[in-house]
């Protein structure tokens, strides 16, 4: 009787077929497909756009290097424009004296600025030297020498980003000429923590002194980097998963309503009066243009940058 029990049990146990209190249905079928994935595991939604995006950043992200080279050695030439770079944070590295100078309020404070900073080497010449120096410019016995500026890699900005777990928020500068316009630039990059800013290595202005002073300081903490050629380098950001976005008056989208600023981004902006250039403008995902009722043709680089850089924390958040 219990052998055919047994056997009884083993062919049940290894019948194919229902199981009782299934309805009908496999084990497997009744099994539940668990929690809804979260958004960045759904199939096309925007958040794993952008979750992919920084995987591909991640994945072809190189060790963080200082590519973008070097600047030149730049001379601040008299009294006043001295005293002002001193005050504004400027770097520099020595400052010239001239010999049996008649001190005045702006000398004296030169010297106590510099004093005070620390690491900037005073020296004494006589007014020939500085003559030379300057190439006959009237230094009024003051000169203030600027190191050269070491310019970032445009690759270094989006690991910057991804190294403080953010999505890419950086400004490209086509054609812009002022290194006023790029100081303030790079004050509205500071101001909405963007990872940086780019510039073209030829017909661009670069970080002089003037640059220096117009960013109010915030050169220091906001890199600028130099690309040998901007298409190019917005061409390797598309790669990285970035969105190129071009200022222009002639933009298909406004600004308010352009909703790619809210992921990875690149914003584009050209000089005032020319605008982008050809071929920049064609390596654009997408031109915007910011509405002004007030009827002006343009904004500088400056106040366009700062529009737009307000318009894509406005959709981050």
């Amino acid at each position: 009787m219990a052998g055919n029990s047994q056997r009884r049990n083993r062919r049940t146990a290894n019948k194919k077929g229902a199981t009782v209190g299934s309805g009908g249905k496999r084990r497997r079928a009744l099994e539940g497909k668990g929690p809804t994935p979260p958004a960045e595991m759904r199939k096309g939604h925007v958040k794993q756009r952008v979750a992919q995006a920084r995987a591909k950043q991640a994945a072809r992200r190189p060790a963080p290097r200082r590519g973008g080279g070097k600047g030149t050695n730049e001379l601040v030439v008299g009294r006043n424009p001295v005293v002002e770079a001193l005050r504004e944070g400027v770097p520099a590295s020595t400052l010239y004296v001239q010999q049996f100078i008649d001190s005045d309020d702006r000398v004296r404070e030169a010297l106590k600025l510099a004093a005070d900073r620390g690491g900037i080497h005073l020296m004494e010449a006589p007014r020939p030297e500085l003559d030379r120096m300057t190439n006959g410019l009237n230094h009024q016995g003051l000169v203030l020498q600027v190191p050269p500026y070491e310019y970032a890699h445009p690759e270094d900005l989006v690991a910057a980003a991804a190294d403080a777990d953010e999505d890419p928020l950086i400004v490209a500068l086509d054609g812009v000429t002022d290194p006023r316009n790029l100081g303030a630039v790079v004050r509205s990059v500071s101001a909405f923590g963007g990872h940086g800013v780019v510039v073209p290595e030829r017909r661009a202005a670069g970080m002089t002194a003037g640059a220096w002073k117009t960013s109010a300081g915030t050169a220091a903490r906001t890199p600028v980097a130099r690309a040998t050629n901007l298409t190019r380098a917005l061409e390797a950001y598309k790669k990285a998963g970035l969105m190129v976005v071009g200022l222009a008056a002639d933009g298909e989208t406004e600004v308010q309503d352009a909703e790619v600023l809210q992921g990875p981004v690149v914003i584009v902006a050209g000089s005032e009066g020319k605008g982008l250039s050809r071929l920049v403008a064609e390596t654009c995902d997408v031109l915007v243009r910011i509405p002004m009722p007030g009827g002006a043709e343009s904004l500088n680089a400056g106040v366009a940058t700062g529009v737009v850089l307000y318009e894509a924390v406005r959709h981050r958040h």
